[in-house]
């Protein structure tokens, strides 16, 4: 149903909104500034193919570009969480419309701005984002005239815009990616909190990046990374742009909305919302990079963030059990002094009091009597370390090293597992 403005309606719309008159008292400003923008509720479908019934409003904007005005076609989803979250925007092209697949707009028409990535209420409006994207498509237009014979082929493109999912399209398309110089080794960093720093300062520590770029996205000027910005440590950019992560190999996620008064759920909805604005952008400037998730908590994220890229489930990796693996190998080695080599011993499952130890390549040497004591004497030392930031920051680099240098080392992380029909023994 499309409709013009109404405060009523739009209320009874909303019925199902969190924070209903927020959002209508902001559509109220909205259309004080673009009177013409038409409302309607439909089914958004997203990547992980959940659906909501979203209100959404469709209009143009005047852009300025070389002396002439264009009206830019738009289509913004105003979430249920709204003004907590941002909107979805997308492009609304017509038949002999192409998209200028940029910076800011991906092949879908999906529009990616700095203004979303550090959406915060109150201080973040609609009427604020859309002022910003018409200074970004003044500098980049976004779209441009078909000629006749080309109409035919943006046939697949609009039906695609029209289902409205996030989801990597089949369709092909020239990519800015492909004429911007791209760097070997270049890492990025996603959260400037004490752990983003840890894994900034360990990779720059270990030489493993030609470029390394800290994402901090929170609006405070924290020490830690303004240090890291005084000081400009050889290679690394912070920035506040999800652009400047373009062309990375590997993408890590250390952003967590902690607090103390949150519960286990309250945190994984909050990140999980945190990086439905996240991932989809991020892969979109690294659609050929590794994502590695150290967030917390790291199985449920990581699953998330495959669902949410679209990647492959080889090049969505968590962090898993890594350090405390790594942990555990050095204690039977050089704690308890054990006869054998404790490098054939790992630590699985999550994160917490539910992980265990397992051994590999060493059943014809040792009982499964001695491998018990010896685990159960080395997991009691384990218990008594924390998880420190600049361990897990050491942990990362380590798991970067790898990845980006092919080390061929093998380690306890987590990844999408396939189901099991049967198994052995059981």
């Amino acid at each position: 149903m499309e409709m013009e403005f109404d405060c009523e309606s739009l209320r009874r719309l909303l019925g199902k909104y969190k924070f209903r008159d927020l959002t209508v008292e902001e559509l109220k400003n909205v259309n004080r500034f673009f009177p013409h923008f038409r409302y309607s509720m439909d089914t958004y479908v997203f990547k992980d193919s959940s659906q909501k019934d979203l209100l959404n409003f469709t209009g143009t904007i005047p852009v300025m570009y070389h002396g002439n005005t264009y009206n830019i076609p738009i289509r913004l989803w105003i979430l249920d969480s709204h003004p907590f979250a941002p909107p979805i925007c997308f492009l609304k092209p017509t038949a002999n419309m192409g998209v200028s697949v940029g910076k800011h707009v991906d092949a879908q028409g999906r529009i990616y701005l700095p203004y979303l990535q550090n959406w915060s209420h109150p201080k973040s409006v609609i009427v604020g984002l859309i002022k910003e994207m018409i200074a970004k498509f003044q500098e980049e237009l976004p779209l441009y005239s078909l000629p006749s014979s080309d109409e035919a082929r943006q046939v697949d493109l609009l039906a695609y815009i029209a289902k409205i999912t996030e989801g990597v399209s089949d369709i092909n398309s020239k990519n800015w990616a492909n004429h911007e110089h791209k760097t070997v080794n270049k890492i990025t960093v996603v959260g400037g909190g004490e752990l983003g720093i840890a894994c900034t300062l360990a990779i720059s520590a270990k030489g493993i990046a030609d470029r390394l770029v800290l994402l901090d996205l929170s609006e405070e000027t924290k020490g830690g990374v303004m240090d890291l910005d005084i000081f400009n440590l050889p290679n690394v950019e912070i920035s506040k742009d999800l652009s400047a992560s373009a062309h990375s190999k590997v993408v890590i996620f250390t952003v967590n909305s902690l607090g103390s008064s949150q519960s286990y759920l309250d945190v994984v909805q909050s990140n999980v919302d945190m990086f439905r604005a996240l991932v989809p952008a991020l892969g979109h400037y690294s659609q050929h990079g590794i994502l590695l998730v150290a967030s917390q908590p790291v199985e449920i994220m990581t699953y998330v963030t495959w669902k949410l890229s679209a990647f492959p489930t080889n090049r969505v990796i968590g962090i898993g059990c890594n350090l405390d693996s790594q942990r555990l190998q050095y204690i039977i080695t050089n704690v308890l002094k054990a006869q054998m080599s404790g490098k054939q011993v790992w630590v699985i499952g999550e994160q917490g009091e539910d992980k265990v130890p397992t051994w590999g390549g060493q059943e014809e040497v040792m009982s499964h009597n001695s491998q018990v004591q010896l685990s159960n004497r080395a997991m009691e030392v384990l218990r008594v370390k924390g998880q420190r930031s600049w361990s897990v920051g050491l942990s990362v680099a380590d798991l970067v090293d790898s990845i980006v240098n092919d080390k061929k080392k093998v380690h306890s992380v987590s990844i999408l597992a396939k189901p099991a029909t049967h198994m052995a023994g059981a």
